[in-house]
């Protein structure tokens, strides 16, 4: 490997070992309707964050504030020592893809059927502190 690329690599991992995630999987939502809540929170303060999802109405709120949850607890076992209140948390990255679908077949009338797409999604949750960035 050339020197070049080594001390990028070393960067990329210098610079992951302040980034903590979670990811949910084949989440039963569609990937529409769990983009509006994820547009909301995105950028935001981790506990400004956990307040706009736990009084949202959508149903994705509360899957994506378990998420969140989980996210900070990763941060703060992958850095012992620190609270999550004192390193300034934040929400980084929030990715919502499509998973898979099932697809079923409602009867139509005149001896016709319509198939019906229920769709999910997988998303991946990325939690930084911005004294990281600072530093």
């Amino acid at each position: 490997m050339g020197s070049r690329k080594h001390d990028s690599a070393e960067a990329r991992k210098e610079e992951q070992k302040h980034i903590s995630f979670a990811k949910l999987n084949n989440c039963p939502t569609s990937p529409r309707k769990m983009r509006l809540v994820a547009d909301i929170i995105r950028g935001k303060n981790v506990q400004d964050a956990l307040n706009i999802l736990k009084f949202s109405n959508k149903e994705a709120s509360s899957r994506l504030e378990k998420l969140l949850a989980s996210a900070i607890n990763n941060w703060e076992q992958k850095n012992e020592g620190q609270r999550a209140e004192e390193a300034n948390l934040f929400v980084k990255t929030v990715n919502v893809d499509g998973g898979r679908m099932l697809k079923r077949v409602q009867p139509a009338p005149q001896g016709r059927a319509h198939r019906i797409r229920k769709r999910s999604n997988h998303v991946t949750l990325v939690v930084d502190s911005r004294k990281a960035k600072s530093e």
